[in-house]
């Protein structure tokens, strides 16, 4: 109603102008038509963009701009000043008319009425950081003969002096870093725009044609986002699922994940450009988050690493050209003791800096063990990373990072589903669960008007060591040790179009990684194994896998049209699995081996495959795009070090067409954004586990149909108050598909760990003071823990509170988690014939946290 009453108090005023005009029109008459084109233009400049409605005036009007020349712009020209940049605009004949701008977000933005971009490389223009504080600077066409200029701040919107000097156009951008408060316009409103670099290159959200959750700093520092599970409360369609500790972690996008974990993630990890392998055993503890980016469907072509259901993607803070600091200090519930720090600045001034940060947390374990007086799954350890970025000139950036992770946490906390106090256990022993990783990074990346070039050269090492209490009981009976490490090189290598592309973009891409996995466990029957049927002893198994990929891969994107664009892509990979398991006995327990079973050498699975993707998108309106994408999915088959007969010791690829249509749209001066996606997945030679508690040891083969779709809308319905909502619905269901050990037959079932709904709504609320509140909601569908759909866990949902008070550099907040105490499960097992055991989520907690930054 506001918009409608607003248009009809234009179009009114503007009649009324034209009224007051007649004697001004009238005396053009005596002037050449030259003259009176210039006092028409003058007039009548401001009610061109106000779309009167078609009445006899509006036709006039109309009729007389048309009547003006479009002015072309022929070049784009950028030169770097000591406080920002110099933005040029040069026309091949005529003048641009003065214009005017307006802040939105973080991007100053200037539209030219009358005025066409017509480049000699094409028709848009584009810059990523061509100065210190502007991540983006783009000119483009917009609908109606019109060209906007979009300057975008690292942390705030820019401002500009913008002067006609001749028929150029001079907009003279200073930096929110070189400018004081005082001489910085506040925005008038606010805006939901983000800036994403899911293509390889910076964008804006709303102009990528593919499925994304982008959470900047600002959301993750206001949702306190620092683990895994917390980004997944935040996106639709993405679920986490821990085992009661960091041990290990189930997760789905769109209905596919990492369920069969014993062959690679559909999932595609990634930080700072470094894939990160057996994601499920890691917590992404990071302390200097900057974005996160979850891409849901197949990425096979933008990615070095081919993912089957979506990448998340998590983007840290860049170092520095000013000293820096970032601390955190939080205290909760069961002495959940929390520490975080990052400080950056410059060793040589405008060529190289660096960046440190880490974290420390320890907390008590939610879950007590009657039977030893003790927590079960306390937790402690922390992180440390380190980056330096070299700058040896303006078309070349090399950084060096290297992470550190340490966690020495308790065992799994598990306990029989129908027992009155989910967080009491009585168990023989509490167990255990450490870790330790290291990764080293290389990033060497350059450009120049013709073309760019990255390269990440990349090892990852970590190590886990588990064990724990399978029987869930005081007696004595079956124990799981776990033993394993794992080592990955990896390289990357992309040539892609410039960023100051034109309607041919381009990328090409080679990926090689080696990876080196070494397993030593075994399961333990104790004293009371016979409660089993069994004998006392250990089945004990010890070897390695080695896998060798390589893949190539290209896109091209081509805009038929200012609205119209198509995009083809084509990846091939081949995968090389060898199994070698030195040790697969029964042994005693005075360690004597009693018999051989299924020791396996030389055990080889090969897999090579052609991916795929073409993509359209069509830009209805200037806020409105439509996209639609056809795009093969694939997980490479493997060797199963877990097989109990020669049979199963290896198992076939993965593959599926994925469908997808979407539409991504922005409304009330971008202070609403509204995005749909709906997809179709149908997945040949799905990779289903076989086994149990005690035992998975075999990798069949299945038919899956997955559907579903995720709606996305982030609002700020009055300045400081936003709101976040999703939604996310999958069906993914066995559409042929029987039990090998049992001869159930599973068609129609759903997949494991897969909500058939996931949702989030977050209302927060910034005062000019400084104070900030925030209530979050996320919700879950029904999801089952096993293929014949037994287990499962009912619908819930979970609220969290927020109260925070900002001022200066400090900020300080009390803050809730789960504030009505949802009782809800994570992981269930069938464990005849003591019963069903399970995992809990977290119950309610409750804490204070500092932060501070200068």
């Amino acid at each position: 109603m506001r918009r409608l009453h607003r248009s009809k108090c234009l179009w009114a005023t503007g009649v009324l102008w034209i009224v007051a005009l007649q004697p001004a029109l009238a005396e053009t008459a005596r002037y050449t038509p030259e003259r009176a084109s210039d006092v028409i233009e003058a007039e009548i400049l401001g009610l061109r963009e106000l779309n009167l409605p078609a009445t006899s005036v509006g036709e006039w009007l109309s009729q007389l701009q048309d009547a003006q020349p479009i002015i072309e712009v022929t070049d784009v020209q950028i030169s770097s000043t000591d406080v920002g940049l110099d933005l040029v605009l040069i026309t091949s004949e005529g003048q641009l008319p003065p214009i005017s701008s307006s802040a939105l977000g973080n991007a100053l933005i200037a539209d030219i009425p009358n005025a066409t971009l017509n480049l000699a490389d094409g028709n848009e223009f584009q810059v990523a950081d061509p100065a210190d504080g502007i991540a983006l600077v783009t000119v483009s066409n917009l609908p109606d003969n019109r060209v906007r200029v979009a300057i975008t701040g690292t942390n705030a919107p820019p401002a500009a002096d913008i002067r006609i000097a001749g028929t150029d156009l001079i907009l003279s951008v200073t930096t929110s870093e070189a400018t004081s408060s005082e001489t910085i316009a506040e925005p008038t409103e606010e805006s939901v725009r983000i800036i994403v670099t899911a293509e390889k290159t910076p964008e804006d959200l709303q102009d990528v044609p593919i499925s994304i959750t982008a959470l900047t700093e600002q959301d993750i520092e206001d949702a306190n986002i620092t683990t895994l599970e917390d980004i997944s409360a935040n996106t639709p369609n993405f679920s986490v699922f821990q085992f009661g500790s960091r041990a290990f972690t189930n997760y789905s996008i769109r209905g596919l994940g990492n369920s069969n974990f014993l062959s690679r993630d559909a999932v595609g990890f990634y930080v700072d450009g470094v894939p990160y392998d057996w994601a499920a055993f890691i917590d992404f503890d990071l302390p200097d988050l900057e974005r996160v980016e979850i891409l849901r469907g197949p990425q096979s072509i933008l990615y070095g690493r081919n993912a089957q259901a979506g990448v998340i993607n998590l983007i840290t803070r860049q170092p520095t050209d000013e000293f820096e600091f970032n601390g955190m200090a939080s205290y909760g519930s069961y002495d959940d003791l929390n520490l975080r720090a990052s400080v950056s600045g410059p060793i040589v001034e405008n060529h190289l800096f660096y960046q440190l940060s880490g974290s420390y947390a320890s907390r008590d374990g939610y879950t007590f063990n009657t039977t030893l007086d003790d927590d079960v799954d306390n937790q402690s350890g922390g992180t440390g990373r380190a980056r330096l970025l070299w700058t040896p000139s303006e078309n070349w950036e090399i950084s060096f990072n290297t992470y550190v992770d340490d966690y020495s946490d308790g065992g799994y906390a598990l306990a029989f589903r129908d027992q009155a106090d989910p967080f009491e256990v009585e168990q023989t022993f509490n167990g255990n669960f450490d870790r330790t990783t290291n990764t080293q990074a290389l990033q060497i990346s350059y450009s120049n008007p013709n073309l760019q070039f990255t390269s990440i050269t990349a090892r990852r090492f970590s190590q886990s060591e588990s064990l724990f209490d399978a029987d869930v009981s005081a007696d004595d009976i079956f124990q799981i040790r776990n033993d394993f490490d794992s080592t990955v090189w990896s390289q990357e290598i992309r040539l892609q179009s410039p960023e100051v592309g034109d309607r041919f973009e381009w990328i090409v891409g080679g990926y090689f990684e080696s990876r080196g996995f070494n397993n030593d466990e075994a399961q333990i029957l104790g004293e009371d194994a016979a409660l089993l049927g069994a004998a006392p002893g250990s089945i004990l198994t010890t070897g390695d896998v080695d896998e060798t990929t390589l893949a190539a891969f290209g896109q091209v994107s081509y805009r038929l049209t200012d609205s119209l664009t198509i995009t083809g892509g084509l990846r091939y990979e081949s995968v090389d699995s060898t199994l070698n398991r030195y040790d697969n006995v029964f042994a005693l327990p005075d360690g004597t081996s009693v018999s051989t079973l299924n020791t396996a050498r030389d055990i080889e699975q090969d897999s090579e495959v052609l991916l795929p993707r073409f993509a359209i998108e069509y830009r209805a309106m200037p806020d409105l795009l439509l996209y639609s994408s056809i795009t093969r999915g694939y997980r490479p088959g493997g060797v199963n070090f877990r097989a109990d007969n020669l049979q199963t010791l290896t198992f076939d690829e993965e593959q599926s067409w994925n469908y997808e249509i979407g539409a991504k749209s922005s409304w009330l001066d971008d202070r609403l954004i509204v995005n749909l996606a709906l997809f179709h997945n149908s997945v040949d030679n799905y990779q289903v586990l076989i086994g149990d508690l005690l035992n998975i040891n075999r990798i069949e083969n299945a038919d899956v149909s997955i559907f579903g779709g995720e709606l996305e809308i982030r609002a700020i319905p009055l300045d400081g108050l936003e709101l976040i909502a999703g939604l996310g619905f999958v069906n993914a269901e066995f559409a042929n598909y029987s039990n090998p050990a049992t001869g159930e037959d599973f068609d129609g079932n759903q997949l494991t760990f897969v909500p058939n709904l996931t949702y989030t709504l977050a209302i927060q609320y910034r005062s000019p003071i400084g104070i900030l509140g925030r209530v979050e909601l996320a919700g879950f569908g029904t999801t089952y823990f096993d293929d014949a759909n037994t287990l499962e866990q009912d619908p819930y949902a979970i609220v969290n509170a927020r109260l925070g008070y900002e001022f200066d550099n400090y900020e300080i907040y009390l803050f809730v988690n789960n504030v009505f105490n949802t009782e809800y499960t994570t992981q269930a097992f069938a464990f005849p014939p003591f019963g069903d055991v399970a995992a809990f989520g977290a119950p309610r907690t409750a804490g204070a946290q500092v932060r501070m930054q200068f």
